[in-house]
């Protein structure tokens, strides 16, 4: 008789009520043999300096593992709000200045 596959174990995740959010209009990625390093910042128009707010450093493994979730989460936002049009060198359409409140969540 063939074996149950073992049930993965349920992570729970806490989010600290202190949490603060980092905003990233930009990223440098770079890897190595055995990580890949993401940097986010937050670059604003007209001013030529900015400054890494992140670092993200996993391995190759786990940068595919975002990789294909973050294709799914995208995917699943273009069939809710639309497809994300990009132009020129990957700056996409400017959203609509009024959004529909029925499509913001």
């Amino acid at each position: 008789m063939p074996e149950k596959p073992k049930k993965q174990p349920q992570i729970k995740i806490e989010l600290p009520s202190d949490l603060q959010p980092t905003y990233a209009n930009f990223a440098i990625i770079n890897h190595a043999y055995n990580e890949i390093i993401i940097d986010f910042a937050h670059v604003l128009a007209n001013v030529p300096k900015t400054r890494v707010q992140t670092r993200i450093v996993m391995s190759p493994y786990h940068a595919k593992l975002l990789m294909n979730a973050m294709a799914t989460n995208i995917g699943n936002y273009e069939k809710r709000f639309g497809e994300i049009k990009m132009k020129g060198a990957g700056i996409p359409d400017r959203p609509p200045i009024n959004p529909d409140p029925a499509q913001v969540h």
